[in-house]
């Protein structure tokens, strides 16, 4: 089997801990390179690898056939679109580009080179949701009435990272972490008819988003998005009521803290989270009222690099599709939208 030989477009945080690791333990990826413009940090840890000091020069080796953008969420647009006019398949890290416009020309130019393109919406393996999905599968809830997911921290200091507190393109919480969540909510729930947003700025000196509680409009039910950094008392991740019952999951998923300490995704009893963790399902089943805890799933990030060979190599569809990321977009430009015109937005 001819290895899809992968290289980085960096090696900082998403570099390190959520694409080198599965990239060198699946057996049909070859970490070929990384795009460092004055560092060995990669090389230095996969001493088998290219370091490429210009982002030309690596789209010029003829060698590599798959490319991950992980820089910056704004150079986004520019370097998928320079990775695919080179022909190589690219991996997009979130959020997918800064406008739906964008989206559409990077699809629409994927399918002119013939070129697989995804978008890295990993949490979508996280084992709170995958638990999650699985007991609204199962119909253990009934038809959902409200639905909330969180993504709260308490870290009221700016980033390090300038890059994240700066206000350009694709910038700000919403971008940030509601990528995440909104891809979630629309794996679950698919797209919403509307939706209203509040979006603030708590941190001192913040000059980008850093709260948001986006509200998405079905039909028959709703489903609240929120994050703050001003969360020192974390609540429930996961938050699910429907017509027979309620299941309330903590966000707990161990991969990315089992990544930064230096553990690899072969290893054993990978992604499992610690018993107390359990999700709590209160419901009804054959006239029965039922009120107990259920076990999680485990993570799974290594699924993501499979489905992407599957797609290389088995000619499947790649695991998160461009349309996918280009959906979540739609949902923050109508997010932003109705944050600064105070109002609900239809879609």
């Amino acid at each position: 089997m001819k290895p899809i030989n992968t290289a980085l477009c960096s090696f900082g945080m998403s570099g390190y801990v959520f694409h080198a690791p599965f990239i060198e333990v699946h057996p049909a990826f070859n970490l070929y390179g990384v795009w460092e413009r004055t560092k060995n940090n990669a090389q230095a840890k996969y001493p088998h690898i290219k370091t490429f000091r210009h982002l030309e020069v690596m789209l010029e080796d003829e060698n590599i056939e798959l490319v991950v953008v992980n820089t910056p969420s704004v150079t986004h647009y520019d370097f998928t679109k320079q990775a695919l006019i080179s022909g190589k398949n690219v991996i997009v890290e979130k959020p997918f580009t800064a406008t739906v416009a964008q989206a559409e020309e990077l699809i629409q130019l994927a399918k002119e080179k013939n070129v697989t393109l995804s978008v890295y919406h990993n949490r979508r393996y996280d084992s709170d949701f995958r638990t999650v999905k699985k007991i609204l599968d199962e119909g253990w809830l009934g038809a959902i009435v409200e639905a909330e997911i969180h993504y709260d921290r308490y870290d009221p200091g700016l980033s390090y990272k300038v890059h994240k507190e700066t206000p350009t393109a694709a910038v700000g919480c919403l971008y940030d972490l509601g990528s995440h969540l909104i891809d979630q909510a629309l794996v679950l729930f698919g797209m919403p008819n509307a939706i209203y947003a509040d979006l603030d700025t708590f941190r001192p000196n913040s000059k980008v988003e850093d709260y948001f509680d986006v509200k998405l409009i079905y039909g028959t039910h709703r489903v609240t998005l929120k994050s703050s950094y001003y969360v020192r008392e974390i609540l429930p991740g996961n938050i699910l009521h429907g017509t027979k019952g309620s299941f309330i999951k903590s966000k707990a998923d161990v991969q990315e803290a089992s990544l930064q300490a230096g553990k690899t995704p072969d290893t054993k009893d990978w992604g499992a989270e610690p018993e107390k963790e359990k999700g709590l399902l209160h419901t009804e089943k054959n006239g029965k009222i039922i009120r107990e805890y259920v076990p999680t799933l485990n993570g799974d990030y290594m699924a993501y690099y499979e489905g992407i060979y599957q797609a290389l190599r088995n000619n499947k569809s790649v695991p998160v599709s461009a349309t996918d990321g280009m959906n979540v977009i739609k949902i923050i430009e109508a997010a932003l939208q109705s944050d600064k015109e105070k109002r609900v937005v239809e879609l």
